[in-house]
């Protein structure tokens, strides 16, 4: 191993259990031998150097090339070694330091997402095939958060569960017109329209996700209650009773917070309410990861409430409810990984074996943050008037068993088991975070 690499490494771990076999077929044990076996095996020199000089993207794109395989535990392991290093105070070499100043300082000018350079970005990562994406998500394609109310909920459950939940503080009733910016393929619009008798207008930047969702609609029988377009929500000109946005935000880029919320503050209605459901980090303003901003997500970021908030000041709109969900998207994205890895030979067959090990690293990297970073994700319930909601927060519990009893009710209509009340009780419940 070059001693770059040799220095980069032992200043890193100093806990944990990590083994590197050189491409020399030198082994190199680091940390104090506790915790769970990482052992990696380096294929070529050039990751190595490539490694040294900015770990963050070196080790990623090493993995993803098949210079770099790890032959005990796997990515989410080496990570948690890399993350509890960190926490613990170990010091990363000073030009790394500089990269990620440098990131962060640049960062404005990797958002610039203009609307047709938004729509390239969505293009790169939600055309991808809906079967990639059926390997992993629930039968209803929801790929953000679930809500997991109680630890034992499978992954479907925790998806309506969220659905449910947004459902209620929009505060949601029949007749109303309903916008879901972001709409990805059609879920929760149908949900909407499915449970409350609204009209449902959902957009997208993507071809795919949009295929897929007018035909569930037509499927369904509910094309004259929910259309998908593919429109950029600054084209709109209609006014809505409610407004909701799930997993999209996180692709507006902060260039452009005051243009989303000027632009959704004139399309509300003034007694309307919306919920904003994103991605967020408790800590301080940052920059996107490399790999994900490369490989992933070009475009995106991951705002700080500190960053959000004043946009929505200036564009007029109250502030009636904010929650955070701590680990319930690491919990969602255990599944998605196990579930991926469980298929990951079809997901081979659909692209090849260098975008399966990014797949890889992504869903591992994004739980890891998750776990052991500072990600989260927010909830911001919005209106135009203080007095447009209940006084206090009790009516979003009272919605939610409303909405579950009907659910109930349709389930057993059509035959579906359904846990039982005294059964649900007898669980123990989740910390709400």
């Amino acid at each position: 191993m070059n001693r770059l690499l040799l220095g980069v490494v032992g200043r890193l771990v100093r806990t944990g259990n990590l083994t590197i076999t050189d491409p020399d077929g030198t082994r190199h044990v680091f940390g104090d031998g506790a915790g769970e076996p990482v052992g990696i095996i380096l294929r070529t020199h050039s990751a190595q150097n490539a490694i040294a000089l900015n770990p963050w993207l070196g080790v990623p794109e090493a993995y993803m090339e098949g210079e770099l395989d790890i032959v005990e535990g796997d990515v989410l392991r080496l990570l948690r070694i890399a993350y509890a290093n960190i926490e613990s105070g170990a010091d990363a070499p000073a030009w790394t330091k500089v990269f990620d100043n440098l990131r962060i300082g640049l960062r404005r000018l990797h958002q610039i997402n203009t609307v047709g350079r938004a729509r390239r970005n969505v293009q790169r990562h939600y055309n991808l095939s809906g079967d990639l994406y059926r390997l992993f998500l629930d039968a209803d394609m929801q790929y953000s958060c679930a809500y997991f109310e109680r630890p034992d909920m499978s992954l479907e459950e925790a998806q309506l569960a969220k659905k449910r939940h947004l459902a209620a503080k929009l505060n949601t009733g029949a007749g109303q017109k309903v916008l879901d910016i972001g709409c990805g393929w059609g879920g929760l619009g149908l949900y909407l329209a499915r449970t409350f008798d609204v009209d449902v207008l959902g957009v997208t930047l993507s071809d795919e996700q949009h295929a897929v969702a007018e035909e569930r609609a037509r499927q369904e029988g509910l094309q004259e209650r929910v259309r998908f377009e593919i429109r950029d929500y600054r084209d709109l000109d209609e006014t809505f009773d409610r407004i909701v946005s799930v997993g999209m935000f996180e692709h507006v880029g902060v260039n452009h917070y005051h243009t989303f919320f000027d632009q959704t503050a004139r399309l509300l209605k003034r007694d309307g309410v919306m919920v904003l459901h994103a991605i967020g980090r408790s800590g301080p303003p940052a920059a996107t990861d490399t790999f994900i901003r490369k490989y992933i997500f070009p475009g995106g970021y991951i705002p700080a409430l500190s960053e959000v908030l004043p946009h929505v000041e200036r564009a007029g709109l109250v502030v009636t409810d904010v929650e955070i969900l701590r680990l319930h998207y690491a919990e969602t994205l255990k599944i998605w990984r196990e579930r991926f890895m469980a298929n990951r030979r079809r997901a081979v067959e659909i692209y090849d074996e260098r975008f399966a090990r990014m797949w890889e690293f992504y869903l591992a990297g994004s739980e890891a943050a998750f776990r052991w970073q500072d990600m989260m994700v927010f909830q911001i319930q919005l209106a135009k008037r203080n007095d447009t909601l209940p006084l206090t927060r009790g009516y979003i519990a009272a919605n939610e068993a409303a909405i579950e009893k009907r659910e109930a009710e349709a389930a057993r209509k059509a035959g579906a088991p359904r846990r039982t009340a005294p059964e649900k009780a007898r669980r123990r419940p989740a910390e709400a975070g």
